[in-house]
């Protein structure tokens, strides 16, 4: 409720830039931290799953380090990475088009179980996982970056 409450304060009137970054750098962590423990307990479809959603708010902080303004509410990967102007090589953003699925396929009731059945093995999901995690500690690093040089 609280990570809600100050996402709500942000979206007033002109944001603070550093703040909202930080709201958006924190929640991938901890989400992130949340994809690796589900990968370790074997949930390997629900860890992609979170795999989508910490590339969306390190993307979400990328937005509004770019734009200054409040990142859309959308979910789509390749929309995100184009208002960020990541330089971002066509296997990495192809890598966003199937991430993409991970987060379609696990919200509706029609497609979970297709989902999990189809995406909670070994072999596969840890070939996405780590393209995931490598993309995710780019992305953070590009962040970084971007933060310093704003300084």
């Amino acid at each position: 409720m609280e990570e809600k409450n100050s996402r709500k304060k942000l979206v007033k009137g002109k944001i603070d830039v550093k703040k909202v970054v930080e709201y958006w750098e924190k929640t991938a962590d901890l989400d992130y931290k949340t994809m690796l423990y589900l990968f370790k307990g074997k949930r390997y479809a629900s860890s992609l799953f979170f795999g989508h959603i910490i590339l969306e708010k390190i993307f979400k902080g990328l937005v509004v380090q770019k734009t200054e303004k409040q990142a859309p509410y959308i979910h789509n990967l390749i929309e995100l990475a184009e208002l960020t102007k990541c330089n971002l090589s066509e296997e990495e953003m192809k890598i966003l088009d199937r991430t993409n699925k991970f987060n379609i396929r696990c919200r509706y009731p029609d497609y979970k179980l297709n989902f999990y059945k189809q995406y909670n093995n070994l072999k596969y999901s840890t070939e996405k996982f780590n393209e995931i995690k490598k993309l995710y500690k780019k992305l953070c690093q590009e962040l970084k970056q971007r933060m310093k040089r704003k300084k």
